[in-house]
């Protein structure tokens, strides 16, 4: 039986020529055999967002044999390239996915929106180790040198040790040249406020620009993410794809008798 190089998905939500696709592939060359499937365009904020209405293209971009790298885009989501590679394009079930490098961070509650995290939390329903990597930078330029490191050392370890089962992996790296770590976080709580600004159009009408600051309920705690990428450290949240709420379900069962 011939041994085969771990297989390695790599998609992102900002396209496949953003930067940080660029950084994540180079992160990750070496450590098996890469297969690259990303949006054809940016598709921030799709979360676990699907196409149903239209169909579904992809198109191979170019093949490096001295990499062992393969690069395709598709017309779909982050979520669509992962459910696309799966069934229709790989030969076998990857052994790793990673997505990223995420321009801006997905920290605290952007785990809900983001679709880097949803093409991770893909990867995970179909019970493949997940990961996806961000840097608390929007910039097009950003230096991914220090998530690049991580993103290796990281990549490594999960393609050895695995993931449990129903877990990805939610790493935010901070801006800074010089990381001092790596921190195991739980999710910041709180929310997004004064989530629009107010502008008029050509016509003189209302349109409504999507920005807003984030609300931090518990910002000395240094346990969470947010602590962490404020001090410096890259955070690692484990992120589970089972959304129930066990401890409120015995506070529940009476709702059974009033039917």
């Amino acid at each position: 039986m011939t041994n085969k190089k771990p297989l390695i998905l790599v998609t992102n939500d900002d396209g496949y020529q953003a930067k940080g696709i660029r950084a994540l592939i180079d992160s990750v060359v070496g450590l098996g055999e890469i297969v690259v499937l990303a949006p054809d365009g940016p598709r921030s904020g799709m979360s676990s967002a699907i196409t149903s209405v239209h169909p579904l293209r992809y198109s191979l971009l170019s093949k490096d044999e001295s990499k062992d790298l393969s690069i395709y885009t598709c017309t779909g989501t982050p979520v669509d390239c992962i459910k696309l590679a799966i069934n229709e394009l790989l030969d076998r079930k990857p052994d790793l996915v990673v997505s990223g490098i995420n321009h801006g961070s997905n920290s605290a509650i952007a785990v809900v929106y983001s679709g880097t995290m949803g093409a991770a939390i893909e990867g995970c329903i179909f019970g493949i180790p997940s990961i996806g990597f961000s840097i608390d930078n929007h910039s097009a330029n950003a230096n991914f040198d220090e998530t690049a490191k991580i993103a290796r050392i990281i990549s490594q370890q999960v393609l050895q040790d695995g993931l449990p089962e129903g877990v990805c992996l939610n790493v935010n790296v901070p801006n800074t040249s010089s990381v001092k770590g790596i921190k195991i976080c739980h999710q910041t709580k709180g929310k997004w406020i004064k989530e629009f600004e107010r502008s008029k159009d050509g016509a003189k009408r209302e349109v409504f620009w999507l920005t807003g600051e984030f609300s931090n309920t518990e910002p000395e705690n240094e346990h969470t993410d947010e602590w962490a990428l404020t001090h410096e450290f890259a955070a690692v949240v484990p992120v589970k794809i089972d959304m129930t709420a066990y401890d409120t379900i015995t506070s529940l069962k009476g709702w059974e008798k009033l039917y």
